[in-house]
């Protein structure tokens, strides 16, 4: 079985060996690379094309935000999830803007990032739980702006939250407390007034819709 390629952006030797070690740890992963600032990321994602970033945001010289940005704009297909102790919504909301594709804690576990690598993989956008309150939060008081310009009611801002992290169908419905047709005939309303036809593009133009104020 291949696989799956990932290259970890860390300044601080400690962690950026904690992280390959982790990786390393799964029969389904395999760290091909470990750097400590953003320059040499490109270089090494020039060279050779993981699928995946690790990404810390403080990193000596360029910032891991304006790396993710570069690395977005001439490999669109690589995911990129920052791994940082920044909690503070600007940080937090100019990643996702950029294109980083989950945004989760240091002091995560190892089995809580390895999760959050598989849910990449399987095209949600994992978060930690602090950094999904706030997120959640943020869209919530977004939502009057939401339904003047694309009539999306507030149960779907929250569905559309819990695709954002991952979340399949059946587990929104426990989640919510309705049922899985519900969920369904929702996601379908979703689709319909933001003119998408995947849960990715959906979740995608949700985020760019709010980046404008976000930033």
């Amino acid at each position: 079985m291949k696989k799956t390629d990932v290259l970890i952006v860390e300044d601080h030797e400690n962690i950026r060996d904690g992280l390959v070690y982790i990786v390393n740890s799964a029969d389904s992963l395999h760290c091909m690379g470990a750097v400590s600032s953003g320059e040499a990321a490109l270089k090494f994602v020039e060279a050779h094309h993981p699928e995946i970033v690790l990404m810390d945001i403080n990193l000596p010289g360029m910032s891991g935000i304006e790396c993710t940005k570069i690395i977005k704009a001439a490999h669109p297909n690589i995911l990129v999830m920052m791994c940082t102790v920044y909690e503070d919504d600007e940080k937090i909301f100019k990643a996702l803007a950029v294109g980083a594709s989950g945004y989760i804690l240091k002091k995560s576990s190892s089995t809580e990032v390895l999760d959050a690598i598989n849910q990449l993989l399987n095209g949600g956008a994992p978060m930690s739980s602090q950094i999904a309150r706030k997120v959640v939060s943020y869209f919530h008081s977004s939502t009057a702006t939401m339904n003047d310009s694309e009539g999306i009611t507030e149960r779907e801002v929250e569905i559309l939250t819990l695709l954002s992290n991952g979340f399949r169908n059946k587990e929104i419905a426990d989640k919510l407390f309705i049922s899985l047709h519900t969920v369904k005939s929702h996601i379908y309303n979703i689709y319909q007034k933001l003119h998408v036809q995947s849960r990715i593009e959906a979740v995608n133009k949700f985020r760019g819709m709010n980046n404008v104020n976000m930033l």
